[in-house]
């Protein structure tokens, strides 16, 4: 693994850009452990966002007079990637208490983007995205309540997984507003950031993830995009124009609906009562420093910011509250019948000098199509999605709480390579897997079917549309005869018949537990459900028949599956082979 951590250090003083880190780890130690690494992220380099623990580490939360000393443990989710495999090389810069979405808010320095250092990273996890996009970091934690992960990753060309909120632990985080902060994963490819996020989610979580929980998006999905695009310069909305059409033709139907409900809840994080959840986790510490905030180093905007928080009257957050509940009725009823939600995640990429001419006004445009998402609680997947002009641009998949899966799952569909800025010796991405939420928990049964229900054929949506994700083709071990059932439509009998049987050919879906309860329970005479045993020697869940159906059906082993049976009757019906013969014999 020391190739990497010679590349990863090679590379800090190649690229110079000091303001990305708050603090790095001495190369002996980062060696030493990255030698020592096992496990499936073993060789991956792990950033930190500087409000999350690392052991031995200062957490200052971008303010340097808010650490006390050195952090004693990991938080859960550095933990988890630690354990993992990965090596943490160090803690990255933010707008300061995570307040903000530009990236430029720390005594540290302000982040500048990875291509066009005039421009702003984003935030605010912005040494986080940055150090991913230059290949320095191979994945970063950062964490998002208001956008500060999608943001930044959009700008910086990356990959950001905000997962559903309370799925991934929050101990070990310095809370920004606590009902809505979620801890994040970046990473160049889609393929990285789901395994890292496989293992940070499978720890202590607040939520459990139901038992309905989809594995994937169904066929023919349905994504809503929003009605109106404010604030995008034309470049921007021609990529998004783009993003929606390499939807529409992998099958997605795409709609429009209306978008004011999102547009005012996502003003409402910062401009309503809800931003006094500011003032309860750090209020106290900044209103104590209020007269030496230039020794305690706390931003001029942060401050006020937080200290407006905490003079906002109770009732004023119990209306905000009421009016959150009312939107977030109104846009879950616009999002009736639809998968996803599929939005720009940043309107433009604003420069530098656009912030210091007007820090509050640019920063709440960097979150018009994200601010609401937690309030709605909503999950996500930000992905790049080609470019705007010369600027990087992205696209956000949204579903609803623990959809992640869905929206993983579409975001794929979207995912456009960026140019690399990758330093030498940067991982490629990791092979494919299933999606986190499997791994994290996620409670689903595997399902071998032979007939109907495989893919193309007339019952997938029974499967497929409820949230099962289809693993591959799959046989019986040599020990079952497969009969056409006198049924319509027609369908095969898989009985198992340890003499004279053959080997069957069908394919596995992965259901989840709720939907294959219902499955069965709907399930028709004379299918059962029971044990197969496949050639690979696994005994899985599968569908059986009745012996009592078999007197009128026709025995079909010979072909070896029920596709071969289907193809060969089509073929028989124009001249070409006998079809299947009746049965003679019923066995076992």
């Amino acid at each position: 693994m020391t190739p990497r951590v010679t590349a990863f250090f090679d590379a800090l003083d190649r690229v110079r850009r000091p303001e990305v880190w708050i603090d790095i780890r001495d190369r002996a130690t980062v060696t030493r452990e990255a030698s020592a690494a096992a496990g499936p992220l073993a060789g991956l380099l792990l950033a930190v966002k500087n409000n999350v623990d690392v052991a031995g580490l200062p957490t200052t939360a971008g303010c340097p007079g808010f650490a006390d000393g050195a952090a004693v443990a990991d938080a859960e989710a550095v933990a988890r990637l630690r354990a993992a495999g990965a090596t943490v090389v160090g803690s990255t810069n933010l707008d300061q208490f995570a307040t903000g979405l530009v990236g430029q808010r720390s005594p540290f320095g302000g982040v500048r983007d990875a291509r066009r250092p005039e421009h702003v990273s984003g935030g605010s996890s912005s040494g986080s995205a940055v150090a991913v996009a230059l290949g320095l970091a191979d994945i970063a934690i950062g964490t998002d309540t208001a956008g500060s992960g999608r943001v930044p990753a959009a700008l910086q060309g990356v990959v950001g997984i905000k997962p559903t909120l309370g799925v991934v632990s929050t101990r070990g985080l310095v809370p920004a507003c606590r009902s809505w902060d979620a801890v994040t994963i970046m990473a160049r490819d889609l393929e990285t950031a789901n395994a890292a996020m496989a293992h940070m989610a499978g720890g202590p979580r607040t939520r459990p993830i139901p038992p309905d929980a989809p594995l994937a998006a169904p066929p023919g999905a349905r994504v809503a995009i929003p009605a109106e695009l404010p604030g995008m310069a034309p470049a921007w909305v021609e990529a998004f124009s783009a993003a929606v059409a390499r939807l529409r033709a992998g099958g997605v139907a795409v709609e429009p609906i209306p978008f004011t409900a999102f547009a005012e809840a996502a003003r409402l994080l910062y401009e309503g009562g809800l931003v006094a959840e500011r003032h309860a986790a750090v209020g106290r510490f900044v209103d104590d420093h209020d007269s030496d905030t230039h020794a305690a180093h706390i931003d001029p905007t942060v401050r006020d910011i937080i200290s407006a928080a905490g003079r906002i009257p109770a009732s004023q957050m119990v209306r905000d509250l009421e009016r959150l509940e009312d939107l977030r009725r109104l846009a879950m009823d616009a999002l009736d019948g639809f998968d996803a939600l599929l939005v720009p995640t940043v309107p433009d990429h604003p420069s530098i000098a656009d912030v210091r001419a007007d820090p509050v006004g640019v920063n709440s445009r960097l979150g018009t199509y994200t601010n609401f998402a937690n309030l709605f609680d909503m999950c996500g997947v930000a992905t790049p999605a080609g470019t705007a002009g010369s600027a990087q641009f992205g696209v956000t998949v949204l579903s609803r709480a623990f959809g992640d899966a869905v929206a993983l799952d579409l975001a794929q569909r979207v995912f456009v390579e960026p140019e690399s800025v990758a330093a030498p010796g940067a991982t490629g991405p990791l092979g494919p897997t299933g999606p986190w939420i499997e791994t994290a928990g996620a409670d689903f049964v595997d399902l071998f079917v032979v007939g109907a229900h495989l893919p193309g054929q007339p019952l997938e949506l029974e499967l497929a549309g409820h949230g099962a994700r289809y693993l591959g083709g799959a046989s019986t071990s040599p020990a079952y005869r497969l009969y056409a059932l006198d049924t319509v439509p027609p369908k095969p009998g898989l009985v198992h018949s340890p003499i004279g049987g053959g080997e069957i050919t069908g394919g596995v879906w992965r259901v989840p537990a709720a939907a294959f309860a219902s499955f069965v329970r709907t399930l028709p005479s004379p299918m059962t459900v029971g044990s197969v045993e496949l050639s690979d020697g696994r005994a899985m869940t599968g569908f059986g028949c009745a012996t009592s159906a078999l007197e009128s059906a026709v025995d079909i082993t010979e072909y070896g599956g029920w596709l071969h049976y289907l193809d060969r009757e089509v073929s028989a019906r124009s001249g070409g082979a006998e079809p299947g013969r009746p049965v003679v014999e019923i066995t076992g």
